[in-house]
């Protein structure tokens, strides 16, 4: 099974209908089930310590130890910390130095742009290279906030004050959600929920860009869908989406967990889930702001 992130597509911490327990710890060295690129003693883990290890434990031979620098959920805590941090350091000051009023606004605008054209190459380096390159994420984590800081302040000051706190509050809580629906084992992520997700991501993509390019050659919102009724329904739809990419995500460091994924792959995991935040935080802004323009 692979993720909606093209960080972990190209990696697969995947198995076949499992659930590994979040707080599981690393089963680096041991054998695991499974059908995923770490699994312990298959001849397709790189990283096993032991390929004969499921034979040594079926005839009772000595274990080899386990593997050191395997993954941990406290490196995937830490990592996601380091670029959740860059990114809320990156809006601040995008925030006090890049001012909205109408003599600046259109430069804030530009640079706001220029960072996200920045941060979407950034991502597509990172996401096509074999391991992961820590100042690629961190880079993109810092352009990522300059633009939602830019954004964000727009909002604060054309919108309303409170409706970025808002935003941020309505992150949080799905993401305390989702994983606590997790833990809970009330989202069991499957093939089939992967391809629903993935064929609702598809389409709700393509009507975006088919929104977008319908506002530049036609003006307006163009089909409508980011104002009004329509507006308030994508929106959803687009937290909802957000909130099943996050459930694909706690899957796959679940996983590489258990596979004894190296260590270094936690900054994938953490610039995986630092996208899906920012995703899910773009939608709940959008959201909001509709939702306040129509009181």
């Amino acid at each position: 099974m692979r993720s909606s992130n093209p960080v972990f597509s190209r990696r697969g911490f995947s198995r076949d209908n499992g659930y590994a327990g979040f707080n599981a710890a690393p089963q680096a060295g041991a054998p695991v089930t499974g059908a995923g690129p770490y699994a312990q003693g298959t001849a397709a883990n790189p990283y096993a310590t032991n390929p004969y290890a499921q034979q040594d434990a079926q005839y009772g031979a000595p274990q080899a130890p386990a593997r050191t620098g395997a993954m941990t959920i406290d490196d995937v805590v830490t990592r996601t910390a380091i670029t959740l941090g860059t990114v809320v350091l990156g809006a601040a000051l995008a925030w006090a130095l890049l001012p909205v009023d109408e003599a600046n606004l259109g430069k804030s605008y530009g640079i706001a742009i220029g960072a996200a054209l920045v941060a979407f190459v950034l991502s597509l380096v990172q996401s096509f290279k074999r391991r992961p390159v820590p100042a690629l994420i961190v880079s993109y984590a810092a352009f990522e906030g300059v633009f939602l800081g830019v954004i964000s302040s727009a909002v604060s000051t054309y919108i309303g004050p409170g409706v970025v706190m808002q935003a941020v509050l309505g992150t949080m809580c799905v993401f305390a959600g989702v994983l606590l629906a997790y833990k809970m084992r009330w989202i069991r992520v499957t093939r089939r929920f992967y391809g629903f997700v993935m064929a609702a991501a598809m389409g709700f993509m393509l009507l975006m860009v088919v929104n977008l390019l319908f506002a530049v050659f036609g003006g307006g919102d163009g089909l409508g869908f980011r104002s009004g009724g329509l507006g308030i329904l994508f929106g959803v739809i687009g937290i909802v989406l957000g909130a099943c990419f996050l459930a694909l995500d706690f899957k796959q460091v679940e996983d590489g967990i258990a596979y004894g994924a190296p260590r270094e792959e936690s900054w994938l995991a953490a610039f995986g889930l630092t996208m899906t935040l920012v995703w899910i935080y773009l939608e709940m802004l959008r959201l909001l702001s509709i939702l306040s323009g129509d009181d």
